[in-house]
């Protein structure tokens, strides 16, 4: 899976606005949850959401999306669908349960 790096505002919008489905990862170098659940979550995209693209946004080199997008807490991970918000998940995150949420939408674009 291709990795867009996203730096800023207007970066978001183009990225969310020319897929069908995006999914943006907030996170920070220091976070070692994040750096745990990464690879765990474009394993799982890569396996059976191949059509999802991957967006990364540093929320220390990009602080403004942060505040811009009410994100309080990292990691956060947002979907969305044709660049309408449709699912957001923060810190805890099960990947079981993010499987279930996708499943339906995505099949029905795909």
């Amino acid at each position: 899976m291709v990795e867009t790096v996203i730096e800023s505002i207007d970066e978001l919008e183009k990225f969310k606005n020319s897929h069908p489905i995006s999914v943006v990862y907030f996170s920070t170098p220091e976070c070692n949850v994040c750096k745990v659940l990464k690879p765990k979550l474009i394993e799982l995209l890569d396996d059976d959401f191949s059509k999802v693209k991957f967006g990364y946004v540093d929320l220390n080199k990009s602080r403004e999306i942060a505040g811009q997008n009410t994100i309080f807490t990292v990691p956060t991970i947002i979907f969305y669908f044709e660049g309408i918000e449709t699912i957001r998940e923060s810190r805890n995150i099960s990947l079981p349960e993010l499987y279930e949420k996708l499943d339906r939408p995505y099949k029905m674009l795909f």
